[in-house]
């Protein structure tokens, strides 16, 4: 919606008035997890230097951050799995001839 006023808050929350035409943070519903001292730690002072709001925004962009590169690495098989298939029905391997291979490499350099 154009001319929506949103706030982007500690690099990657936004909040947006109500009313507004755009979309605000879905339900939330919390959960219990484990960290050692060392990762809470690490929380807490990011939100002391004012890197992040609070800790739970951290958790939240570092569960978007994995949910990203879970699905790149889902591509990334799904694009191997073609390549296998495509391999596979091209018909069977020939003795490939390096030296000749590195003699036309040379020559076309």
């Amino acid at each position: 919606m154009q001319g929506s006023i949103c706030y982007i808050i500690a690099r990657s929350s936004k909040i947006c008035p109500l009313g507004s035409g755009v979309a605000v943070m879905p339900d939330v519903q919390k959960i219990s997890i484990a960290l050692t001292g060392e990762q809470i730690g690490a929380l807490k002072a990011a939100v002391e230097t004012g890197e992040y709001a609070t800790t739970s925004e951290i958790v939240r962009e570092a569960i978007r951050d994995w949910q990203f590169k879970r699905e790149l690495r889902r591509e990334d098989l799904n694009r191997l799995r073609q390549l296998w298939d495509q391999g596979k029905a091209s018909g069977a391997a020939t003795p490939a001839d390096f030296e000749n291979a590195r003699r036309e490499a040379r020559h076309s350099a």
